[in-house]
């Protein structure tokens, strides 16, 4: 396994580093924010990203895409965690592209792919169903109907769910509410009778909302993947989406730190800078240590999906736990640093501790990963 970038992931990281500062600072997200977007993100430089391919990045030539791979997307990921913005990258590019590669038949992979590479179609995962990340705890039924199934049931904190043209929806096909087994992936128009969605406005400003779904119908031919066995496809996707979402936190905590160490060399107490007390070297010098391994285990779990490496799974829940923890830590220490004018929304810095908030708890927090890689080692 490499944990060195090639000349082309250089240039990808180079172009989107500078694409995301130029056209998508924080002042962007702000904006989104104030006045309260309807979409949440900007379509126009959504079609921007597609033209430079970076949808199609997981997504094989024959559907339009360049096949790139992880560390690619990953690369892009962490540019646009730099600036936090608002990008269906995330629920569309890594999420969507991965379910319909991994599971999708080859109508579903004709219907949806080239439209998702375009930029055309937005899609997104509608799995949790309670306060905190359980990925076979669901409850939403799928009975069968005719030629087809009917879907009922409600999701929570569906990612750019209010956007979606199409919504990826785990329902319950057999068995009880926390079995493995006995879950379907069903691939749901947003425009389907019977489902709404209810936008649901995040601490971090992130596009989030609630999917309720009544007697929605779906033919067969909605289902992705296997009858019942949809958590087997559930996990590998997961496994993808948590990778990619610790790339996003690692380009986070890198810009926090680094504006935090900025202002320790510029704000001047007694007649120094701040930077020189010996106690905020210390507290800065850890920051950095953290960041320089979980810049190693988020390149190691980018690397083992594009190499078929055998350990994904442990490497995903080692990336995600290590992303959660690093910037919690840069993002509290970021406001604390910067003393009181860090605790106003005027500065950014706060902008960073409230996304590491939410974000530790998206796929996964630290408790839940810890006790999967203990799990996933024989303990």
């Amino acid at each position: 396994m490499t944990l060195t970038l090639s000349s082309e992931a250089r240039l990808v990281q180079d172009t989107a580093l500078e694409f995301f500062r130029d056209k998508s600072p924080i002042t962007a997200l702000r904006k989104l924010r104030d006045t309260q977007d309807a979409d949440g993100f900007s379509r126009p430089l959504w079609r921007e990203m597609a033209e430079l391919g970076w949808t199609g990045f997981l997504v094989p030539e024959e559907w339009g895409g360049s096949g790139f791979g992880h560390v690619g997307l990953g690369l892009v990921m962490e540019a646009a965690g730099r600036t936090l913005a608002a990008t269906p990258l995330l629920s569309t590019s890594l999420i969507g592209a991965s379910a319909l590669v991994l599971a999708g038949s080859g109508m579903q992979k004709d219907t949806h792919l080239p439209g998702l590479v375009a930029g055309d179609q937005i899609f997104a995962l509608a799995l949790e169903e309670g306060p905190h990340h359980a990925p076979t705890r669901i409850a939403t039924a799928a009975k069968k109907h005719g030629g087809g199934y009917r879907l009922s049931g409600k999701k929570t904190f569906v990612l750019d769910g209010h956007v979606a043209d199409t919504l990826i929806v785990a329902a319950r096909t057999s068995g009880g509410a926390n079995d493995r087994s006995g879950i379907t992936l069903f691939l749901v128009p947003a425009s389907a009778p019977g489902l709404s969605r209810t936008r649901t406005i995040m601490v971090d400003s992130r596009n989030a909302a609630i999917v309720t779904l009544k007697d929605v119908e779906v033919a067969d031919e909605a289902a992705l993947g296997p009858i019942d066995g949809g958590s087997d496809v559930l996990e590998a996707v997961l496994d993808r989406a948590r990778a990619g979402l610790a790339a996003e936190m690692l380009g986070s905590a890198a810009e926090c730190f680094e504006r935090t160490v900025q202002y320790l060399k510029d704000r001047k107490q007694f007649g120094v800078a701040i930077g020189s007390f010996q106690a905020l070297k210390h507290r800065a010098a850890q920051m950095f240590c953290e960041l320089e391994v979980t810049h190693s285990a988020v390149l190691a779990c980018l690397s083992g999906l594009d190499e078929g490496a055998n350990d994904v799974p442990a490497l995903a829940s080692l990336a995600k736990t290590k992303a959660n923890d690093t910037f919690f830590l840069v993002g509290n220490e970021g406001v604390q640093m910067h003393g009181g004018i860090g605790m106003t929304d005027e500065h950014e810095i706060g902008f960073f501790t409230k996304r590491a908030r939410v974000a530790l708890a998206t796929f996964g927090n630290s408790a839940f990963h810890r006790d999967r890689y203990a799990a996933l080692n024989g303990y």
